[in-house]
């Protein structure tokens, strides 16, 4: 194949063609990036600086997990505020591989981190002698770095030999951003062996993980009505934001898996989903809900305003 005939951008076809709705979804998304920004950064922020939430193991990974949810959010949404207001939406070749590798490195890494914080909220609940104990600050590290290896191992095992496809036309990716399985079907090559390797690999991942937290919840639920009548809706209560954030985040996700796409197409609704909507609602779940966060929150402003009073 020769490499003039080698494609050097793809094209986006976006939500909509039409100019006012582009418009409107400007603005929508635009206000949505910054909240999501200033939300998940609070968090950051405040799990940084406020020492007794920093050396708690649950809010260390949910700093963690804000942080996730900033970089996924920022790796789809500027490109679509942008394309908004252009004509002609088109992303480079590479840029669509980094776009692709970064979403499933991220993407896989957020998966394995709501695990490890399921299995936290285990330790806490069932074993709160131990908890301490168990989760030190060498085990958060390292499940810290784990979500991360696993992030990584998932998208080079997908990625490593998509960037070696012949991409030579059509180019058009119908969606906001590059999603792997319909780029993976412009390739001028016979693709459905990879097809099945992606399916497989982000199928597994999304299963494992989505059986662990059920796993998780079931034995503390089990283990808090074993104990006492009146502690099963206690640790409903303590379990409940993020229970949310997990039903919200694999509910699609096993939906993409189950569903027969043949017939029904959610193509764009997932990717708003994962890129704009779940970054948004995580920071408003955990500290609208966060007696401890509400708290966190007025003494760091009440510290800022008193260094301003004494400058």
């Amino acid at each position: 194949m020769m490499n003039g005939s080698m494609i050097s951008e793809f094209v986006l076809l976006g939500l909509t063609n039409t100019w006012e709705l582009e418009i409107f979804f400007f603005f929508i998304f635009l206000l949505a990036y910054a909240a999501i920004m200033a939300g998940n950064l609070l968090i950051v922020v405040i799990v940084t600086f406020e020492s007794h939430l920093h050396s708690t193991p649950m809010y260390f990974l949910l700093g963690n997990l804000s942080f996730l949810d900033m970089s996924i959010s920022s790796i789809t949404t500027p490109k679509m505020i942008t394309d908004f207001l252009r004509e002609n939406k088109t992303i480079s070749l590479w840029g669509c591989m980094a776009q692709m590798f970064f979403l499933h490195f991220l993407g896989g890494s957020e998966m394995t981190l709501l695990t490890v914080m399921a299995v936290d909220r285990y330790i806490a609940i069932c074993k709160p002698l131990h908890y301490t104990t168990i989760m030190n600050g060498r085990v958060l590290m390292g499940s810290v770095l784990l979500s991360w290896a696993v992030g990584f191992l998932h998208t080079t095992s997908q990625m490593a030999f998509t960037i070696t496809l012949p991409f030579c036309g059509p180019n058009i990716v119908d969606n906001i951003f590059c999603d792997l399985p319909l780029v993976l079907k412009l390739a001028c090559t016979e693709t459905y062996v990879l097809e099945l390797l992606v399916i497989a690999d982000s199928g597994l991942l999304s299963f494992l993980c989505f059986i662990l937290l059920l796993i998780s919840y079931t034995v503390i639920l089990v283990t808090v009505r074993r104990r006492s009548s009146g502690g099963l809706s206690k640790a409903l209560s303590t379990l409940s934001a993020h229970i949310t954030v997990v039903t919200l985040f694999f509910g699609p996700c096993i939906f993409i898996y189950a569903w027969p796409f043949s017939s029904f197409s959610v193509d764009k609704f997932l990717s708003v989903f994962y890129s704009v909507i779940t970054p948004l609602l995580n920071p408003i779940i955990y500290t609208l809900r966060n007696q401890e966060m509400k708290a966190a929150v007025s003494r760091l402003r009440t510290q800022y305003i008193s260094s301003r009073q004494t400058f």
